[in-house]
């Protein structure tokens, strides 16, 4: 059975005049029906450049220049601008962190909502406001009728992204991208968000592509996870597997930044800093912040092997 998104050695660069920045570079990954895939790292890391290259969101000077983003059988970089339109809210849809700046503040909630579904449906405009309270009432908006006629500012944080997340599901997508979804909301309300998310994958069988720097979110979101880290996809594999029995001393880090409710109180770090991505290191990025590496790495570039069923790994100093 062939997966909903195969992603198949993306390479996403920013062409600067100091020079190319490889952003995204080689990454391949899949996601089945119905399945949530973690993807994590650093900020920098090339999560949200990941994101934006399945829908085909680069700006200049960013260009995807090579691998194949194939959603049910299509690769989508091969379909002209029209098409990806006609793709993105029907068949992908996003949440993007900032809801604040997603929302148009001149129009009313309703307007937005209803724009969303009239591109992908073409039904009549009675139909699109009935559609909009239902999606509206589905993620938990109180007075769903009433709230239509009201403005960005007039909703919360928390109730601003309950819309976003309306609009991204109005058309019933076969994958939702969330980017941050939760990052900018306190914690109650980032519970309330992922129970939302989570109850909604469940009803409606929707994929979802989460991208965060969170560990405690993949952990109660993911059913696999995968480890970014300059660009690359350095881990990747199940969630048990990935939490459990890690094998890249980077993922190994991440797990460690993780505060506990036991222990000894120090919260642990990774050495160093990500690298300069216009100036990377030879061999392994990770080589010169990794305990555990060797001279090989500093010159030997690993690939991702698998290193149990179904568990993929980018080092090979751990696997001896």
């Amino acid at each position: 059975m062939k997966s909903l998104l195969e992603v198949r050695g993306l390479s996403t660069y920013f062409f600067m005049k100091r020079g190319v920045l490889k952003a995204v570079d080689g990454v391949t990954f899949n996601i089945e029906k119905g399945q949530t895939l973690g993807l994590v790292g650093e900020t920098g890391s090339g999560k949200s450049v990941t994101a934006l290259s399945v829908i085909r969101l680069i700006q200049y000077p960013g260009r995807i220049v090579g691998g194949e983003v194939i959603l049910q059988g299509e690769n989508l970089l091969k379909k002209s601008d029209e098409e990806m339109r006609k793709v993105r809210g029907k068949n992908v849809s996003m949440i993007f962190q900032d809801p604040s700046t997603a929302l148009n503040p001149v129009f009313t909630i309703g307007d937005q909502l209803m724009e969303a579904i009239n591109v992908h449906k073409k039904v009549s405009g009675s139909e699109a406001k009935a559609d909009a309270v239902k999606m509206l009432q589905l993620v938990g908006v109180p007075l769903p009728e009433k709230r239509l006629d009201n403005y960005p500012h007039e909703f919360s944080g928390g109730m601003k992204q309950r819309v976003m997340i309306a609009m991204a599901l109005s058309c019933n997508p076969m994958l939702l991208i969330a980017d941050e979804a939760t990052t900018n909301l306190d914690v109650t309300v980032q519970a309330q968000v992922l129970d939302l998310m989570r109850g909604l994958k469940k009803s409606l069988e929707t994929s979802i592509l989460l991208i965060t720097h969170d560990m405690g979110v993949v952990a109660e979101m993911s059913d696999m996870v995968g480890v970014m880290y300059a660009g690359e996809l350095v881990e990747l594999g199940k969630l048990d597997e990935i939490f459990y029995n890690s094998y890249h001393p980077y993922t190994k880090g991440l797990l460690e930044c993780v505060s506990r409710l036991k222990g000894t109180g120090q919260l642990k770090t990774i050495p160093g800093a990500p690298p300069d991505m216009l100036n990377p290191p030879s061999g392994c990025k990770f080589h010169p912040r990794c305990t555990f590496g060797s001279s090989e790495c500093a010159s030997q570039k690993h690939t991702l092997t698998e290193v149990a069923p179904n568990h993929f790994a980018a080092c090979e100093a751990l696997q001896s």
